[in-house]
């Protein structure tokens, strides 16, 4: 098996196939040649009949309803009423909104859009500098798959035989310490430049602005505190997002109409069914390398070499890095996670701190050029040049590297809230 997967996988990736199907004909091409597909077929099946990957679809609705619902606009001019006069206040709005939003809807793209189209054009107005601008929306937008619920979380759940809502706790206080070090940036950025917004805000204003982002800010806490306190399961977790997200988008703050409903409907389908094709082909992947035992003889290889934990998650982080500046999140979840999750028990490296420190390997993939979506997302909405924008991403770029180590070499940042919450996992 072994002899043939690696050419039949690289000739498919010299030929520009997709990773996602690169990954899934060969190892449709290797059981074919070698066996039979049926095992395989039903392998995938198996693994696709789960609650857990139903939660996929739902978050994307509700990710879609949430971008363009209105729930962005009511959160945004909450904030900028109570913190808009301080040193940088529309960035530092810019950040904290994102950090809201993200735990809505799961989605970094989502969430930069969702604000970069309100947020840009404010900072601009205001004199902030676009490269400045464009910066702190490429960034704060990546806490979308870091502080739950988060897609990025579900996938890797799912890969990885994890436990989900341990996960989306694992990401809390990185997600949290995430926003927390770019607001300070964009205060100490900000008062070195002057940038600051001298208009006050009556307490009346400020407190109707409140009241009607109350029913956005709410959003988290049911859906969170539903799946936290007991009452509902993961996927109807998901489920309850997207209907609060359709009820507020439709009723509450009424920005989609009643004849959008449909063609956001399909439009998130469209976008769920490529996201589970993607994990089919994961799925298929990881069975081959269960086969081939390349797993297997990565770690004899490794224990033989005397490699240490902390080597292995040094090089694995200067892999992920490397693999960020070509490939976008989920193909990069695709290739490594099947072969890594193996190699995790055996090193004493627990699967949540791994998965937390996987997904900020995202965030800097997300950022980094020369394919970082969110790079390429906020300047096309923004229509500041490219060059721009990676100039002003690159300060939190290495505020998120340093932040990886954090993360990488002191585990109870991201292994403490769920181990309180849910019990020391066995």
């Amino acid at each position: 098996m072994l002899s043939l997967m690696a050419p039949i996988f690289l000739v498919l990736l010299l030929l520009g196939i997709p990773i996602f199907l690169t990954m899934g004909l060969t190892a449709g091409l290797v059981f074919g040649l070698e066996s039979s597909l049926v095992p395989l077929a039903q392998k995938i099946i198996d693994e696709l009949n789960s609650p857990t990957l139903l939660a996929v679809p739902y978050f994307v609705i509700a990710a879609t309803f949430m971008e363009r619902g209105g729930v962005a606009k009511a959160l945004i001019n909450a904030a900028v009423a109570w913190i808009g006069r301080m040193h940088g206040g529309l960035g530092l709005v810019s950040v904290l909104t994102c950090a809201i939003f993200a735990a809505m809807c799961g989605s970094s793209v989502a969430t930069a859009i969702a604000m970069g189209t309100i947020m840009i054009p404010a900072m601009l107005r205001a004199g902030y500098a676009p490269h400045f601008a464009g910066g702190i929306l490429v960034s704060a937008g990546t806490l979308g798959i870091l502080i739950p619920p988060s897609l990025a979380f579900v996938v890797y759940g799912v890969l990885a035989d994890a436990s989900i809502p341990r996960l989306f706790l694992g990401g809390v206080i990185p997600g949290l310490i995430s926003a927390g070090m770019m607001g300070v940036y964009v205060y100490y950025f900000s008062r070195k430049n002057g940038y600051v917004d001298r208009v006050a805000v009556p307490l009346s204003e400020k407190i109707q602005k409140t009241v009607y982002a109350i029913p956005a800010l709410l959003v988290p806490v049911i859906v969170l505190g539903g799946l936290y306190g007991g009452f509902v399961t993961l996927t109807e977790t998901a489920a309850l997002s997207a209907v609060v997200a359709i009820i507020l988008a439709l009723f509450v703050y009424r920005e989609v109409k009643i004849n959008d409903f449909l063609k956001m409907m399909t439009h998130s389908i469209r976008n769920a069914a490529g996201i589970m094709i993607i994990i089919a082909t994961a799925l298929a992947f990881g069975h081959l390398i269960t086969e081939t035992g390349i797993a297997q003889k990565t770690l004899e290889l490794m224990q033989r070499l005397d490699i240490k934990p902390w080597q292995f998650l040094l090089a694995i982080n200067i892999l992920l890095i490397f693999l960020g500046m070509f490939l976008e999140v989920f193909s990069i979840l695709l290739i490594v996670v099947p072969i890594v999750i193996p190699l995790l028990e055996p090193l004493g490296i627990d699967p949540i701190h791994f998965g937390v420190m996987l997904v900020i390997n995202m965030e800097l993939a997300l950022m980094s050029p020369p394919v970082g979506l969110n790079l390429f997302v906020i300047s096309n909405i923004s229509k500041i040049p490219l060059a721009q924008v990676l100039r002003g991403t690159m300060p939190f770029f290495i505020l998120m590297i340093g932040l990886l180590l954090v993360i990488t070499y002191i585990p109870i940042v991201s292994t403490w809230l769920p181990d309180y919450m849910m019990g020391v996992a066995k």
